[in-house]
């Protein structure tokens, strides 16, 4: 009975690949843009909200994000079977994405708008904005998941799968990129925390996010097909019970090591990307943000380009475990130059503070030694971990096929959900730190442009824009180790379930498919060269 489908695979094994077009893999990408819009509003923003508009305290604004997570520990899992369930005549994805976009700009609305008309209310204030706040994080969940899951019916080809942290990057700069640029602009001039701020960024967000997702639906619409979900073979996918799920994530390991290699770069990035970082640094120590923020920001992106552009080939070539381990050591022994500067600061002394440019006497540069080694070691250190802080997003898909080749079970739901909340987690807990942080030295407020230097700033930013990031970093390094789907495992992975989903196709049962091919060698000649 083997012999048959066997043969049948190897028939038809040129196409068992599932490859995408190249607008696919263009598009799809720009829902990850799409949250990220509203990342940065909920990350850099939210507490200037809600303690500079709304008048909650500090200390709520900044823990309750992270408390929040602990509902995200039981909404996220459900998110995530939902999506496994789900079969529609627009696809597994798509409805999904589109609820997630509507429940978010819905829940902003009422957020930003609505709820300053309680400004006054006292403790009902509180409870409407943790409500509100966390609707938002649902619709978050709800979107954000489907980028991580999603792109295991876009394509599995270990050669274009790593293109999707290329175009991220594009799609990042088109909606993480753009908004926090224009944010800096306009709360330069007119404050983080006021209601004017809110009102000109709010509708950018909305209307943005929106764009993007209407990108990211056209994407993926060839690909959220039947036929391109698990092994089935364009047949419906078995519904997994909850015991199946808490099975997956107690057993596959490498979903365990990627957890945490991710949770180390996405930390470190949501720390040190906090706009009341870059006012310490900028404004605080180093005297004027407008000047420094913008054009900084600009190089670290600068930056980023050789990274992303030889991560790419880096990826296709060796793996994405070897360009995420050589970004994150590269990011690491910048930052040890980024710390050492810093802490060699002198605002008495112009030789050893930042200077780009000055207009008295007329404009002219004023770039010192100090500055020009900060902006090669800032630009090649962000870059690097810019590079690194979405990486992960390519190997959620890697191991959602390695489950897939594990066991059988197609379950990018409930896998995407997981590195969804703890995506969450981490951004919220960055936010947590920095509002504890910032106490020490006597603020009672997150610090802007209008904030004066302190003693101890110096130490604060250091530790925040440094020493946890680094620290961040070698957690991922740790958890990398023993991360085993390299560039060649996964082609063995593919090449593997691209028989077992043929010999489906042609009559075998799942449970003969896993047991009669297991390894490379037991697979056609022709599924070797995929």
């Amino acid at each position: 009975m083997a012999d048959k489908p066997a043969t049948a695979a190897a028939s038809s094994a040129s196409t068992a690949l599932n490859r995408a077009k190249g607008y696919q893999l263009v598009l799809f990408p720009f829902n990850n843009g799409a949250t990220n819009v509203y990342y940065v509003l909920l990350m850099n923003y939210i507490a200037y909200y809600a303690n500079g508009v709304l008048g909650l305290v500090l200390a709520f604004a900044t823990t309750m994000v992270t408390v929040t997570r602990a509902l995200d520990a039981f909404i996220d899992p459900v998110v995530g079977m939902l999506i496994d369930r789900t079969e529609t005549k627009i696809g597994k994805f798509r409805p999904f994405i589109i609820l997630g976009n509507v429940v978010m700009a819905v829940s902003s609305i009422l957020l930003f708008y609505a709820l300053r008309a309680f400004a006054d209310a006292g403790v009902i204030k509180y409870v409407l904005y943790t409500v509100l706040y966390l609707a938002l994080m649902v619709g978050y969940s709800i979107q954000t998941s489907c980028t991580r899951s999603g792109q295991t019916c876009l394509t599995n080809d270990p050669k274009q799968r790593p293109t999707f942290t290329l175009f991220n990057t594009v799609a990042s700069l088109a909606g993480m990129g753009v908004t926090m640029a224009v944010a800096s602009i306009v709360g330069g001039q007119v404050g983080f925390g006021t209601e004017a701020f809110f009102n000109f960024l709010i509708p950018l967000v909305i209307l943005l996010s929106a764009g993007l997702t209407a990108l990211a639906v056209i994407g993926i619409a060839g690909k959220d097909r039947k036929e391109f979900w698990g092994l089935g073979g364009g047949e419906s996918q078995p519904n997994l019970k909850v015991r199946d799920y808490l099975a997956i994530l107690k057993s596959n390991k490498e979903l365990q090591r990627l957890a945490v290699a991710a949770s180390g770069t996405k930390f470190a990035f949501a720390l040190a990307t906090q706009t009341a970082v870059g006012a310490l640094l900028y404004s605080c120590m180093m005297g004027d943000y407008n000047q420094f923020y913008l054009p900084m920001y600009i190089i670290g992106y600068i930056g980023s380009a050789p990274f992303f552009l030889g991560g790419l080939k880096m990826s296709q070539k060796h793996g994405q475990k070897k360009t995420l381990v050589t970004f994150t050591c590269v990011a690491l022994a910048c930052y040890v130059g980024v710390t050492a500067l810093l802490a060699m600061w002198n605002p008495n002394d112009p030789a050893f503070t930042m200077a780009l440019w000055s207009t008295e006497g007329g404009f002219h540069l004023t770039l010192n030694a100090y500055t020009i080694a900060f902006i090669i070691l800032y630009g090649i250190g962000y870059g690097a971990y810019y590079s690194t802080a979405d990486m992960a997003i390519p190997m959620v898909a890697d191991v959602s096929d390695y489950e897939m080749y594990r066991t059988g079970n197609y379950a990018p739901g409930v896998i995407g959900t997981l590195f969804s909340f703890i995506d969450k987690l981490v951004s919220s807990l960055a936010a947590t730190v920095l509002g504890i942080a910032v106490t020490f030295v006597g603020l009672t407020t997150l610090p802007d442009t209008t904030t004066p230097y302190m003693p101890g700033m110096n130490v604060l930013t250091i530790v925040l824009f440094c020493i946890i990031p680094m620290i961040a970093w070698v957690f991922t390094l740790i958890a990398m180790r023993k991360y085993s789907l390299t560039g060649e495992r996964m082609k063995e992975i593919q090449a593997v379930n691209a028989c077992r989903k043929d010999a489906i196709a042609n009559g075998m049962t799942t449970e003969q498919a896993l047991a009669t091919y297991k390894t490379m060698d037991q697979v056609p000649e022709q599924y070797r060269n995929l």
